[in-house]
């Protein structure tokens, strides 16, 4: 397989360079930590390898150098291919590795089993993520590392895992949907079709216009990544640095990604935006959704879709879909809303000091778009993240086993422990400051005797 062997060729002189790097400058400090850091969930320390994408403060997404909107117009399968190796495929290399998912596509028998014995109120994430650890049988990788595979090939049947797991999970995913929401029975796929074209076929979403079919390949770009400290890429990483399949960390990422402060946003910034629209009672104004934003803020409540853990600038992902909405559906209520929160919102947060960042991120959009296209069961909104972020979960892994990564294995301290370091530092700084100021009251001193002799 082309990717396979591309990543055979490339590996071993990144490894080499890792090497390099950590023999040269193993003592070098590159960062800081302050208390602040520490309580506050370690934000913006610099502690983790993720060579996928980055995410700059007033860049946004970044994938293996590329800014997110130059990424806009590739498939998802190109995407993968980049996230592994720094390049974009060429059309052979495309072909092979869409032809390769299309060969994996089938599900496990007992997979379907298991989903369809689940309550019908169960969450979609725990069908989901239920569906994607009874897998875990299938793992090559496992079965590899019991029989004693040397770790520097174990880069292997994680790629074959990442593969089975990546083909499957449009399947899986777009079934649940219909199970769930009572869509009717499951969809076979098309196996002419793309990966992102294909799912959104699976749904079962009305599209006579193939607009939809060109949203989810949008989608799963612009969700793919987004370097390795958010809480799903950094619980992955860490169960995978166990050496767990994954089966195992790509499950335990989903249940961080299921939780409200990440993969659920989109649902919440929706609602948010349909109860703005039936509590004014109308199609509102500028006025009207400038005096209900100061109204909710005045309350000590939030305005949903606005800030950013990282950024400092409107997230590119917002843009994307905005544009993407501009140019299917301009007189979509909804996204009006979106467009009109964007002019209004940023400017009352900067006048009432509310955010450091007041400006839009993706879920402040994406919600919007699907609403328009009849996805109105929001629950649903954080497995279709899901399948996305597999591909960045899953390059991440394949990466992390190449190069051999440690366990992960962060050292916690405790509140006594922090408070009995800052004494001593304040302590230390006092008697230091004492030492520097008395010999210039000795030098005073010694002034004032030569004046008055």
């Amino acid at each position: 397989m082309i990717l396979k062997d591309r990543l055979a060729e490339i590996i071993p002189q990144q490894r080499e360079e890792m090497k390099s790097i950590l023999a040269k400058n193993s003592a070098t400090q590159i960062g800081e930590v302050t208390v602040e850091q520490i309580f506050g969930g370690m934000r913006g320390i610099k502690g983790l390898i993720c060579d996928t994408s980055e995410v700059g403060l007033d860049t946004g997404l970044i994938i293996r150098g590329i800014p997110i909107l130059e990424l806009t117009e590739k498939l998802p399968e190109e995407i993968f291919y980049l996230l592994l190796t720094g390049e974009l495929p060429e059309r052979e290399a495309l072909i092979d590795l869409q032809n390769e998912l299309k060969r994996r596509t089938e599900v496990p028998f007992y997979v379907w089993n298991v989903i369809n014995g689940l309550p019908i109120e169960t969450h979609p994430m725990v069908m989901l993520n239920t569906a994607v650890l009874v897998m875990e049988n299938e793992s090559y990788f496992k079965k590899r590392y019991e029989e004693g595979l040397p770790k520097d090939y174990l880069w292997e049947p994680m790629f074959w895992d990442a593969l089975n797991l990546i083909a499957r999970i449009p399947v899986i995913g777009a079934y649940i949907y219909r199970r769930k929401f009572n869509k009717g029975p499951r969809i076979n796929p098309d196996y002419s079709l793309d990966w992102a074209s294909n799912f959104a076929r699976l749904l079962g979403v009305d599209d006579p216009d193939g607009s939809f079919a060109k949203l989810m390949q949008l989608y799963m770009v612009l969700h793919c990544d987004h370097e390795g400290g958010n809480v799903s890429a950094f619980a992955t990483q860490t169960i995978g640095s166990a050496l767990s399949d994954i089966y195992f960390a790509v499950g335990g990422g989903l249940n961080g990604l299921a939780g409200p402060l990440h993969g659920l946003a989109n649902q919440e910034c929706l609602r948010f935006i349909m109860k703005l629209r039936d509590d004014i009672g109308h199609t509102p104004s500028d006025d009207e959704i400038k005096n209900y934003c100061i109204s909710l803020l005045d309350n000590k409540k939030v305005i949903s879709g606005y800030g950013h853990a990282v950024l400092r600038v409107t997230d590119p992902r917002f843009t994307a879909l905005v544009n993407f909405g501009d140019k299917m559906f301009p007189e979509d209520e909804t996204l009006i809303i979106v467009k009109q929160l964007f002019e209004i919102v940023p400017k009352i947060l900067l006048a009432k000091g509310k955010a450091k960042d007041p400006w839009p991120n993706v879920d402040a959009a994406s919600g919007a778009l699907l609403h328009h296209y009849g996805m109105t069961e929001y629950e649903y909104y954080t497995v279709l993240f899901s399948v996305s972020r597999i591909l960045g979960l899953s390059a991440q892994l394949v990466l992390n086993r190449a190069f051999n990564f440690p366990l992960i294995r962060p050292k916690s301290v405790t509140t006594k422990w922090i408070a009995k370091t800052l004494k001593e530092k304040n302590n230390s700084e006092q008697k230091k400051a004492e030492t520097e100021k008395k010999p210039v009251e000795e030098k005073t001193e010694q002034k004032k005797v030569v004046k008055t002799n």
